[in-house]
């Protein structure tokens, strides 16, 4: 996967950067593991805007991956590496030895035909998901279970990864990519590797309207606003807002702390911040 560059022949042209998609292996995509969503454009069941600036949108058909890897010690082959527009990293299609299709997330060094299988036995491969138990200290894994047989919940963004550094009693401890350490089940699953598509963080949007394409719509500055719409707005000319950052409704932003779930604080063994 590498970055494409465009010639500057319009204004918004000049600052993009897109994907070449050379890693991709097949455009459709496996009908049988899609299904239609209907977008809320960030409307409760109301009609009321409850999450601003969504709407629009290109249409997307949302492809049901694999994040449990509940089907254990069955052999796969990657049919194909493909394109998801609901998330950033790539997805792989594996047929199983029993005839069925799942879809999961593409690591780094997947390739067509690629041997995959989740198994407590399986090799320390790309892709094979293991339990927490039986990977070895320093393996860099993905897609990890927060409460076992829940599913993958954390690193499953492109170019994402953590290493696993020790285990002790039923707990392993694993530094996560933002930094924190944190303690995991050693019954929860991972998978083995970095997700793929590393170079997503290098892609230049270069235009508002692709931004528009993506279902995310403007966003005004509250100093723009008036003194009714935003704690920011108003005075005489242009201003800084005369206070520290606030929201809309005058909660605090900007660095400010807003954790506070006490139930899980125990298992962080080391703050991201720190």
């Amino acid at each position: 996967m590498a970055i494409k560059n465009y010639k500057p022949m319009t204004p918004g042209r000049r600052g993009m950067d897109g994907h070449d998609f050379s890693d991709i292996t097949r455009k459709a995509p496996e009908r049988s593991l899609t299904q239609h969503v209907k977008k809320s454009g960030g409307r409760n069941s109301n009609g009321r805007i409850t999450i601003r600036h969504r709407g629009g949108g290109s249409k997307t058909k949302y492809r049901l991956i694999d994040f449990r890897r509940n089907k254990r010690d069955i052999p796969a082959r990657v049919a194909s590496i493909e394109y998801d527009p609901n998330r950033s990293a790539r997805i792989a299609l594996l047929n199983y030895a029993d005839g069925e299709k799942r879809y999961i997330l593409a690591p780094v060094g997947l390739a067509v035909g690629a041997p995959v299988m989740a198994s407590a036995t399986a090799e320390i491969a790309p892709g094979n998901a293991m339990p927490l138990t039986s990977i070895p200290l320093g393996t860099a894994i993905h897609n990890i279970e927060v409460v076992p047989g829940g599913g993958g919940k954390v690193v499953r963004s492109a170019g994402a990864s953590a290493q696993l550094m020790a285990r002790e009693g039923s707990y392993a401890q694993v530094k996560l990519p933002s930094g924190e350490v944190r303690m995991f089940n050693t019954g929860c699953w991972a998978t083995i590797g970095q997700v793929g598509n590393i170079e997503h963080e290098n892609v230049e949007i270069g235009k508002a309207g692709r931004v528009r394409h993506m279902g995310v719509r403007p966003h005004v500055r509250g100093t723009a606003k008036n003194p009714v719409d935003h704690p920011h707005g108003g005075g005489e000319g242009r201003t800084k807002g005369g206070r520290n950052p606030v929201s809309p409704w005058g909660w605090c932003t900007k660095g400010m702390k807003t954790r506070d779930n006490r139930r899980t604080q125990r298992f962080i063994v080391k703050d991201r911040r720190a």
